[in-house]
């Protein structure tokens, strides 16, 4: 009987094993090279600069002439494409800039993994010097918006108007966590991420940040998925979840510009309670909330959330 047991038992394993190593062949998903994913995520007008040994992708689309340009930083995980909506409204008589953060997108890891709100406030500094702007409205979403608001503190000078979309800098406390950014937070369990990525993981995750889940398309996840792939945003995407950490928000009140929060009412990762932080620490800010949208209103409603802006644009000029 234990013979029999032992037999049952042996073969049970390995009909376990076959069916894990048949996930693994199926989720297996080896790094994509930038030269692969070029053609179909960066035609014209993406172009790419050097920028302190790092290649960048971005985009500079409209006037050139423009003296107040628009620059739009994407989150985390996301890439300029997510302005695509945005950028079309407004090329046609603003100078607008769009970029992939180091770590994200096709400019991909930087090469000291230093992905803290310092280095990406001197990144921004850097290539909006290495493209001649002197002044713009900058504006951001979620990790975006943290970067955007912490260089209003840093370079004031720099910053004519500030956009916050869904912007992170407080404590971070998710209502809901996306899966992917669950896996990159737990050590044990997100070193298989580096070979292994269901596209269906990525699938949820966006669901999760979208208000109305049903708006999610399969062109749009692909986007995701295969940018997640593009070489060292896996390791990346775990560095920067190592190094979150609060934005010095006791100074928002410093914060002297024009400045728009655009808030999504459904937003489960950063809840709306931190757009109304925002709206009562900077000064004269004007809050515009989108009770259906979730944390990327700008990428899930493009036409609403850019009315917002065109709104609010005339302040700035003021």
């Amino acid at each position: 009987m234990n013979g029999r047991l032992g037999d049952i038992a042996l073969k049970a394993f390995g009909i376990l094993l076959m069916l894990a190593a048949l996930a693994f062949a199926v989720t297996k998903a080896p790094d994509r090279s930038l030269e692969s994913l070029v053609p179909r995520w960066a035609p014209p007008p993406s172009d790419f600069i050097e920028l302190d040994g790092q290649l960048v992708h971005y985009r500079d689309q409209g006037p050139s002439s423009d003296p107040l340009p628009l620059v739009l930083i994407h989150g985390t995980s996301a890439s300029l494409h997510t302005w695509e909506g945005w950028v079309a409204g407004l090329s046609a008589t603003r100078r607008v800039i769009s970029f992939d953060l180091p770590g994200f997108g096709l400019t991909g890891p930087n090469a000291g993994g230093d992905y803290t709100d310092a280095r990406y406030v001197a990144f921004v500094r850097s290539l909006l010097v290495r493209l001649g702007v002197g002044r713009a409205i900058v504006a951001g979403n979620s990790l975006g918006g943290e970067i955007a608001w912490q260089l209003a503190l840093a370079d004031p000078a720099r910053v004519a108007g500030l956009v916050l979309v869904d912007a992170a800098g407080h404590k971070f406390e998710p209502e809901s966590l996306p899966l992917g950014f669950r896996i990159a937070r737990i050590p044990v369990l997100r070193e298989p991420m580096r070979w292994v990525l269901p596209r269906r993981a990525i699938e949820d995750s966006v669901r999760d940040v979208y208000g109305d889940p049903a708006r999610v398309t399969a062109a749009l996840v692909d986007r995701y998925y295969e940018l997640a792939l593009r070489e060292g945003n896996r390791v990346a995407l775990m560095q920067r979840m190592d190094q979150l950490a609060p934005g010095p928000v006791e100074r928002l009140p410093e914060i002297k510009v024009p400045t728009l929060i655009l808030w999504g009412g459904k937003d489960r990762l950063i809840p709306l309670r931190w757009g109304e932080a925002f709206h009562q620490a900077i000064p004269g800010s004007r809050l515009v909330v989108f009770t259906k949208l979730g944390h990327v209103p700008q990428e899930e409603d493009p036409a609403a959330t850019l009315a917002a802006l065109r709104d609010w644009l005339p302040e700035v000029a003021r």
